[in-house]
């Protein structure tokens, strides 16, 4: 079990043919993104892959070129004080054919804020972009993922849908390319995956995440501002299998639970904390050789934390030992196959870890 405290800044840019950057006086060359797929079939459904803290000068011209030799697009959470500093390379992100979220103006835990600093950071970002764009974004990833229900509040007045993740590529912890092209693997239909442009090490998984993604059917989409999923570039969802709800807002299924064998399943735990609050990201592995159709995770908070918020999963109780129960959409793990879930909480000083993992009743390993 890994147990973090981080605190992480990273930025983004592009170009459709040749930008001149006037502030750094730098040329930089930027192909144009393909809207097509690298798929030869999506018929399992698509995935978003989302990169946090644009505009870069330095990195993002190299991201975009990546994924545009790579045939996909992308969902880019812009920081707003980089955006407003930077507004040629936010025309060069939407130019490129990608997707642009709010990313909060200064990235600040959003939590410590009130509702009018919070509305401050997101009301600021979004005029920044509309300028560059014409455009304003539809939605809002809270940085460091922490949120509650004071932020959802303050998003609904801007019609922001808050976006979260599926799978944690770690890229902001150290993770190599083949550890990154690994967690992608983790993707299920509707899903969708955290990165950042500030790394080599991602930039040079993107090829590989694709190819991966084709041998699944799987293909590369938009995040639906109604859902918070991934579904087709032109916001269709092409069956049932690309979900429709929101892992900010998890549905329970009625799903039968079928247990794994003692053992047969493994927890990984990623806390980041801060003052009297945290994040935890949490991914499920079914290591037996049976399908876990419908399952419950239980665990122990350490004293002193509670659960404030959660997604991909409901939480009951809040604290103590706490039933993890599947959504409507993830509640099948096969052989081999993760899922991931996640929630914030507060605490009293101690930002651990939770333990005591078992999944349907089976004691997890963790790792």
């Amino acid at each position: 079990m890994r147990s973090r405290i981080y605190r992480t800044r990273r930025f983004l840019v592009a170009a459709t043919a040749m930008t001149a950057v006037a502030a750094t006086g730098i040329v930089t060359a930027v192909v144009t993104a393909a809207p097509s797929t690298a798929a030869s079939s999506c018929s399992a459904g698509y995935v978003a892959l989302t990169f946090d803290d644009g505009p870069n000068a330095s990195t993002t011209t190299s991201l975009l070129n990546v994924l545009k030799t790579a045939g996909v697009r992308a969902t880019l959470f812009n920081i707003g004080q980089s955006a407003q500093n930077n507004q040629a390379l936010v025309k060069a992100e939407a130019a490129a054919g990608m997707w642009i979220g709010n990313h909060s103006w200064s990235h600040p835990y959003m939590t410590s804020l009130s509702s009018s600093g919070m509305a401050s950071e997101i009301s600021q970002t979004q005029q920044a972009i509309q300028t560059a764009t014409g455009t304003a974004p539809k939605l809002f990833r809270p940085p460091y993922g922490s949120t509650n229900a004071t932020l959802k509040s303050v998003l609904a007045q801007y019609g922001l849908t808050e976006i979260l993740w599926d799978v944690d590529s770690q890229d902001w912890n150290g993770a190599s390319t083949s550890q990154i092209v690994a967690a992608a693997g983790n993707l299920q239909a509707g899903g969708i995956m955290l990165m950042h442009d500030t790394y080599q090490t991602t930039r040079d998984a993107i090829p590989q995440i694709v190819t991966n993604l084709a041998s699944r059917n799987l293909c590369a989409g938009m995040i639906s501002p109604t859902t918070g999923r991934a579904v087709a570039p032109d916001g269709t969802v092409p069956s049932a299998s690309a979900t429709t709800t929101s892992p900010s807002q998890p549905a329970t299924s009625a799903s039968s639970t079928t247990p794994p064998a003692s053992g047969a399943c493994r927890v990984t735990a990623t806390v980041n904390g801060w003052n009297t609050g945290l994040t935890a990201a949490v991914t499920i592995t079914n290591t037996s050789t049976a399908t876990v159709s419908g399952w419950k995770l239980t665990f122990t908070l350490p004293s002193g934390q509670t659960i404030t918020s959660g997604w991909n999963a409901t939480y009951s109780p809040t604290s103590g030992q706490v039933t993890a129960t599947n959504a409507s959409y993830n509640g099948t793990i096969s052989p081999n196959a993760s899922v991931s879930i996640g929630y914030q909480a507060t605490h009293g000083g101690t930002a651990a870890a939770p333990t005591g993992f078992a999944l349907n009743g089976a004691t997890c390993t963790t790792a």
